[in-house]
């Protein structure tokens, strides 16, 4: 496999550097993460897979300063991070719970807007558009129950766009999801990624989604959780469903990094 650290087109967007986390002390310490190292660069599309329980969650919480680390840093356009950016937005898998159930579709989009101060007619305007990019017009007054799975987690998805992020952080966002609708959902995500050049960073349990989705993909260990491998996809920046899931190069990717879960795991459990 091809394996990339740095990309000298592209400057560095969010730097990881020695970042580990550990739940309690002395005796009874549960270390989660220990030295992450990590770039990511502008514009790019990062995948972090790795065996389950391996702290991927942990990791993104860090990473959205969420979660404080144990040690080391997380910088933003090389500004360390000591709390939440309003540079970052972030896509739950649960859009049930992040979604509020008493407002409208719009009034939940322009939530982030009027936080940050602005009045609810200025935000409400900007909504309508950021519908029609994720596929939901007109559906604006609708209530967050009165649609599909599929139609709610696009609505979590516009309104994480709606602060324009320079990083999008997602946490197993099409993991609740039936099988056809979470591949409309990885095109549309790559989409709005690739028009509004912004850097993706996305947990998932599915290798076949992270190579579909990936310029790069973090390889996580387990027990602690290390960064075991990085993984350069080079599948280019066109893809669709049926030619690039039949690419021999996309099944090499998926079963190298397969093997890499499943040594991670045995690994694992001969330290335990």
């Amino acid at each position: 496999m091809n394996l990339t650290e740095n990309d000298p087109a592209r400057p560095v967007r969010l730097a990881v550097r020695g970042l580990s986390k550990t739940y309690g002390s002395g005796s009874t310490a549960n270390r989660v993460l220990v030295d992450i190292t990590l770039d990511v660069h502008q514009g790019e599309f990062i995948c972090l897979v790795g065996p389950s329980g391996a702290g991927k969650t942990t990791l993104l919480r860090c990473l959205t300063s969420l979660m404080p680390p144990t040690s080391g840093t997380v910088a933003l356009d090389g500004k360390v991070l000591n709390g939440p950016s309003e540079h970052i937005s972030i896509v739950f898998q649960e859009y049930t719970r992040s979604l509020l159930p008493w407002m409208t579709v719009e009034a939940n989009i322009a939530l982030p807007l009027q936080a940050r101060g602005m009045s609810r007619k200025e935000a409400v305007a900007q909504v309508e558009p950021l519908l029609r990019s994720v596929g939901l017009p007109g559906t604006g007054r609708k209530y967050p129950w009165q649609l599909s799975g599929g139609m709610q987690q696009r609505v979590a998805i516009a309104r994480a766009l709606i602060t324009e992020p320079e990083v999008l952080v997602m946490d197993e966002p099409f993991a609740s999801i039936d099988a056809q609708t979470r591949l409309e959902l990885e095109d549309l995500t790559r989409t709005l990624q690739q028009e509004r050049n912004m850097t993706v960073v996305l947990v998932t349990h599915d290798i076949d989604e992270a190579v579909y989705l990936a310029d790069r993909i973090v390889v996580l260990s387990k027990n602690p959780a290390t960064v075991q491998e990085i993984v350069d996809v080079g599948l280019g920046d066109t893809r669709d469903q049926i030619t690039t899931r039949e690419d021999h190069r996309f099944a090499e990717l998926r079963s190298h990094i397969l093997g890499q879960i499943r040594a991670a795991q045995i690994r694992g459990a001969v330290r335990v």
